[in-house]
């Protein structure tokens, strides 16, 4: 095998030296980097095409975290209310701009800004709230409107990231906590994703999957019978305590009966056609074709009613790539460095060229009366504001909800608050909890559903 690709003028990855019957991989070298002139075909876009109808028409919602903030200053529109001017990255969804609404000034008050933008995103709390803890989260907007259509799906909701698991207290991998505070743990690999939700079980499979239900289950009936136990000989304030865990565990319990019930109803059935299952979340030359394949599956899993509520972190917080491979992070301690600043504003319009492309398949798509994007709403935004100087401020928070006019929202608007008196973020989450029809008019530090959303 030739070591060098004379087409390309660059030497393959899988390279090797051959010596005495032995072959030993060569490291990483420059010449094995494509040159800018082949890095697009390195690269390929994606070839996935949107179904021409949905399998049923149902109220969805997806929301879309980004970390690090974003150039603010390219990012804020001209104007507000409906005859605002689409900024320079905005401009990116100008083929869109009646069907989203751009949201400037909200924030969280009981968030303290830095790198726990994503652990607070969705759910608004103060995590250092609680005496003699150092981190406790609430239940995020997602699980709220989870546990009202979860019944109805095979999947209650979806946690995508490009990190698995739930990560750490103040570096969460996931977006979503459930009523105690609990994260939810996040899946990273299109692959397993994919046979997760469409890739049909075996018998044998089944079987080994009812066993484990059953042991978790008897694990859940010891863990009640002896915490009911324990509660007989603790004061007042360990008694809601423990509720609040009990709370926990019964959810728990909950969803293994949920997920029994679905055990022999078949998956739908979804070809891997052009889904590009193989792309890496770690490999900065993956990253373009990996978010895209993720939205597709998101996209699919709406469209078969196997879930209606995602929360999808593109990136956790202090990491992400740019569309050519570029640090996000680093960029975004800026500090005001102008040319640091026009390079985080080419990694925004990458983020929202992605979520423009997810717009153009819901709206491609029937979907009963209209289309999908008529019945899905889709949020996209960032926990922190790097502001003009990089101090990843927890206000003025940037933030975009898009679809969903089927469901009572209105768009085609800019809705500007002044930052420093501004409502709540969770205004907004209630905004989205009562459109997808959950009738409650609490949530978090919400105060009223937000002026001139719904």
């Amino acid at each position: 095998m030739s070591l060098f690709d004379a087409s390309r003028r660059r030497m393959s990855r899988r390279s090797v030296l051959r010596a005495t019957g032995a072959a030993v991989a060569l490291p990483l070298l420059d010449a094995m980097l494509p040159s800018l002139m082949t890095r697009s075909a390195w690269a390929e876009p994606s070839k996935f095409k949107p179904w021409e109808r949905s399998l049923a028409r149902q109220p969805r919602i997806i929301f879309c975290y980004v970390p690090n903030g974003v150039n603010i200053l390219e990012w804020m529109p001209q104007g507000a209310g409906q005859e605002y001017g689409l900024s320079k990255t905005l401009e990116v969804l100008a083929r869109h701009r009646d069907q989203f609404t751009v949201l400037t000034g909200l924030g969280h008050p009981a968030a303290t800004g830095g790198h726990s933008g994503a652990d607070t995103w969705l759910t608004g709390a103060d995590l250092s709230a609680v005496p003699g803890s150092d981190y406790t989260n609430s239940v995020s907007v997602d699980q709220v409107i989870a546990a009202h259509h979860g019944q109805q799906t095979r999947v209650a909701s979806l946690q995508l990231s490009d990190q698995s698991g739930t990560g750490s207290a103040g570096h969460s991998h996931t977006l979503s906590f459930d009523r105690s505070g609990t994260p939810l743990p996040a899946e990273n690999s299109p692959r397993r994703l994919f046979e997760r939700l469409f890739v049909p079980d075996t018998a044998d499979d089944r079987a080994a999957t009812l066993r484990r239900y059953a042991e978790k289950r008897s694990i859940l009936d010891d863990v009640l019978d002896e915490a009911n136990a324990l509660r007989r000989q603790l004061g007042a304030a360990d008694q809601r305590k423990l509720d609040e865990y009990l709370s926990s565990v019964r959810e728990t319990e909950q969803r293994v009966e949920r997920l029994e019930a679905w055990i022999d109803i078949p998956k739908p059935e979804v070809p891997p056609t052009d889904l590009q299952l193989s792309m890496q979340p770690g490999n900065a030359h993956d990253r373009p074709m990996w978010i895209d394949v993720m939205m597709e599956l998101s996209y699919l899993a709406m469209l078969t009613d196997t879930t209606r509520v995602i929360a999808y972190e593109w990136s956790r917080e202090a990491g992400g790539y740019g569309g050519g491979g570029e640090n996000h992070h680093e960029l975004s301690h800026h500090g005001g460095d102008a040319g640091m600043l026009a390079k985080l504003g080419e990694i925004d319009r990458f983020h929202l060229g992605r979520l423009g492309r997810f717009l153009d398949f819901l709206q491609a798509t029937e979907d009963g009366d209209g289309n999908m994007l008529d019945h899905t709403i889709v949020v996209f935004g960032s926990g922190m504001n790097s502001g003009e100087t990089g101090d990843h401020s927890p206000k003025n928070l940037p933030l975009l909800i898009a679809g969903g006019t089927g469901l009572g929202l209105r768009h085609g608007q800019h809705l500007a608050f002044e930052s420093e008196s501004h409502p709540p973020l969770a205004n907004a989450w209630l905004s989205t909890i009562q459109a997808m029809g959950v009738e409650t008019d609490r949530f978090s530090d919400a105060t009223s559903t937000l002026t001139g959303l719904s």
